[in-house]
């Protein structure tokens, strides 16, 4: 999936604050937002959703920073547990998405995400194909309706910014392992 559809996926977990905590979900939508955009950046490393790619961990940091946050509700508690849960749901998505291979569409990897404790990928499940593919838009754009409505200032203009990247990166996605084969090898 697309960086942009984790990150609306986060502000999405955050919702219900709005009612249930309205001074609490800026700060929740922020982090969330963030915390859907971080295991993605092991792209630099070269192990792309191996590095910062930890389902377990992370789903049990949040767990643990989540009822922290229930017992002694702030802004540094809600916002680390809804990192925590954010990316974890980023690196559990990933699953159902494509492969690792430069040309996804392709579906010649089996490498969805890797779990540590269990030492081992979980293989893609390409119930959205690729990352930039079709349905990760309409996926985006779901996700991306409590962004949009339910805040304003500094998330909603994430959430339309985010919105705007996806659109353009649908509409080069398969042009791009070319550019890459040409110019960046």
């Amino acid at each position: 999936m697309m960086n942009t559809t984790h990150a609306a996926m986060g502000v999405t977990l955050t919702a219900p604050l709005v009612a249930l905590a309205p001074e609490l979900a800026p700060v929740a939508a922020l982090a969330a937002f963030v915390g859907g955009v971080f295991p993605d950046l092991d792209l630099l490393s070269g192990q792309h959703r191996r590095t910062l790619h930890f389902p377990v961990y992370y789903g049990t940091a949040g767990l643990v920073a989540g009822v922290a946050a229930l017992f002694s509700p702030s802004a540094a508690t809600v916002g680390v547990a809804f990192f925590l849960l954010s990316a974890a749901v980023h690196c559990v998505a990933d699953a159902a998405g494509g492969g690792l291979e430069l040309r996804p569409w392709e579906a010649t990897d089996d490498r969805g995400v890797y779990v540590h404790p269990a030492s081992r990928w979980v293989r893609p499940r390409r119930w959205i194909r690729y990352d930039g593919a079709p349905e990760d838009l309409v996926l985006a754009g779901v996700f991306s309706v409590p962004g949009l409505f339910l805040f304003d200032g500094t998330i909603r203009t994430l959430t339309v910014v985010g919105l705007g990247v996806s659109v353009v990166y649908v509409a080069v996605r398969k042009r791009l392992p070319g550019v890459e084969t040409k110019y960046l090898r």
